[in-house]
């Protein structure tokens, strides 16, 4: 149905507040990233118009840091869109704080607690091979 796939990723050593947060900032990423994977807006019986969602299901995945890292090396390497969080992140409040701590990571050690993806089907399988889809 779709040529595409969308996967968030979200370390499993996360609190739940923590795996939610991240989980959301990561689809905006992709929305982001992927204007044509966005939906028409949505309007109720009585006419009323809402925003639009992502038109086609994003898998939510966990696993361990390392399987992150992996993921995100074959990412990279197959060219799928990706959208990193790093644990820095947590600390800081506001997005220019984000991207400064980004800036300051090891880009081949990334200290991942979340990645999204988006490409084709294949690869994102590729990527996320061996990880478990979250409860």
């Amino acid at each position: 149905m779709f040529d595409t796939k969308i996967a968030i990723l979200v370390r499993d050593d996360l609190q739940m507040w923590q795996r939610l947060n991240v989980t959301a900032f990561l689809a905006t990423g992709i929305a982001a990233a992927a204007p044509e994977a966005m939906g028409a807006p949505y309007v109720d019986a009585a006419g009323r118009r809402y925003a639009n969602m992502c038109g086609q299901p994003i898998l939510v995945f966990q696993g361990a840091l390392s399987a992150l890292q992996a993921a995100h090396r074959v990412a990279l390497e197959r060219e799928l869109t990706v959208v990193p969080y790093v644990l820095a992140m947590f600390s800081t409040g506001h997005d220019e704080a984000n991207r400064q701590v980004f800036m300051a990571e090891d880009p081949d050690n990334l200290n991942l607690v979340g990645l999204a993806l988006r490409g084709s089907k294949k690869a994102v399988d590729k990527a996320t091979k061996g990880l478990s889809l979250h409860p």
